[in-house]
């Protein structure tokens, strides 16, 4: 009995033996596969960023404010396979994110993609040339010195990985100001609070010519993207652990940037308790349409944007008064701003003082556009451009062609909104009131003088 009691003991103790050994094998390859796992999650998020860490400051991201670029490009699973698009794609959002760790403070500032720049060995371009260019180091190069500031991270994103990260996250709580409907956007969005999935949020966020009464659809469109970015941070910062790693694993497949995922967990662990109604501030880099050798560009106001950089340099909103913000009502979420007596508040962006009813332009109605300055082809390319901001226009020739300066006429007093917006448009000032001459021609007539061929 002692002797079979004594085998059968140390049977009993190889089985644990070897039953914790095995437990420990798995232990190993769980570990193991997580690292492998999280080591391909981080390789995924940092493709494709070229030398772009050579030119990014680092700071100490948990403990002193920072700047952030962050680009939306056009590219998709579908534009990759029509093979029409090659390597390269459009940054259709170019933003500026001042984040404050400290103070949970978080700024998003639009450059517009058509601001022109000098990039030095590659000439005058549009912004969003800088990506096609160079990459992600030539864009961050290029909107640091254009906003005159050092930037330490950045974050690259496509239209797909937009859209899965909303799925991800169950969906956005978002109040589309006005009724969508552009199908070059992808179709339909109701006004009023709302639950958007990841189709409509892209919507929300490509629409431009929603907006084609207003101005630049661009302007209105960023606006909206700044309200989508708010909404999909503060989903993410009221998610549980899971959520937040899904999303994490979701953003990998379509987000390229140069935080590691420590990085981004630390950050969201940071922004608990964040309140977006009074510490989210948003804003548009003030610009001017000209049309300048065959092709619109945006000038910046250089000296609105040093205004405004240096209110967003001390941690306030771009805008000192939320009147400044021409897309409130329209789009976006309306903006926090400083109050003369230092309190802070939320625009509202159901105000009854919209666009709509406050605005003194009115991109709409017709327009004819005359060559009076006899350079061959400019009526079709002005014609062209209104009519891209929604306009019904036609081109045709004047009398003449000794105008040496554009004329902007409005047939009738209703149509000076219209005139006011073509001005706008072309970067003009001079309107006329309709003598008779050009009655029951069009709402609004231009005779393009020799001025116009020079700008």
């Amino acid at each position: 009995r002692d002797e079979y009691a004594k085998t059968h003991k140390h049977k009993k103790h190889g089985k644990l033996f070897y039953a914790g050994i095995a437990a420990l094998a798995v232990a190993v390859i769980a570990v193991g596969a997580a690292f492998a796992y999280v080591q391909v999650l981080s390789g995924n998020l940092h493709a494709g960023l070229g030398n772009v860490g050579k030119y990014l400051v680092k700071t100490n991201m948990t403990k002193e404010p920072f700047y952030m670029l962050l680009m939306g490009t056009d590219g998709s699973e579908e534009r990759d396979e029509s093979g029409d698009f090659g390597d390269s794609y459009r940054t259709d959002s170019i933003m500026l994110a001042r984040i404050d760790p400290v103070n949970k403070k978080v700024t998003l500032v639009s450059l517009h993609r058509d601001t022109m720049v000098d990039m030095g060995e590659y000439g005058v371009n549009k912004l969003n040339a800088a990506h096609v260019f160079g990459g992600p180091a030539l864009s961050v190069q290029t909107v640091s010195k254009l906003a005159g500031v050092d930037i330490s991270h950045y974050a690259e994103i496509n239209f797909d990985g937009f859209r899965d990260i909303v799925d991800a996250l169950g969906g956005i709580e978002v109040d589309v100001p006005m009724t969508i409907d552009d199908e070059d956007a992808g179709g339909h969005l109701d006004a009023g609070p709302q639950t958007l999935n990841g189709d409509q949020a892209l919507i929300l966020c490509r629409a431009r010519h929603a907006y084609d009464k207003y101005g630049d659809g661009d302007v209105y469109r960023a606006a909206n993207q700044r309200m989508v970015i708010g909404a999909i941070l503060k989903k993410v910062l009221a998610s549980d652990p899971v959520t937040i790693a899904s999303t994490v694993s979701t953003m990998a497949d379509s987000v390229q940037t140069d935080l590691s995922i420590g990085d981004i967990v630390s950050l969201a662990t940071q922004f608990q308790g964040f309140d977006m109604s009074t510490n989210m501030f948003s804003g548009m880099e003030p610009t001017n349409s000209k049309y300048v050798n065959d092709t619109w560009y945006e000038i910046c106001d250089t000296a609105n944007w040093r205004k405004m950089m240096t209110r967003v340099n001390q941690g306030l909103s771009p805008y000192e008064s939320e009147d400044e913000d021409i897309t409130r009502g329209v789009a976006g979420a309306g903006t926090a701003t400083k109050g003369a007596d230092g309190t802070t508040s939320a625009a509202d962006s159901s105000s009854d003082s919209s666009a709509e009813t406050s605005a003194e332009t009115d991109y709409s109605g017709t327009v004819e556009v005359l060559n009076g300055a006899g350079i061959e082809g400019l009526a079709g390319r002005v014609a062209a451009t209104l009519d891209n901001q929604g306009f019904d226009t036609t081109a045709a020739t004047a009398d003449s062609y000794d105008y040496s300066k554009t004329r902007i006429i409005y047939v009738g007093d209703a149509n000076k909104a219209k005139a006011q917006a073509v001005a706008d448009t072309l970067g003009l000032s001079n309107l006329a009131a309709d003598d008779g001459t050009y009655a029951g021609a069009a709402d609004v007539v231009v005779v393009l003088g020799s001025d116009m061929a020079n700008n």
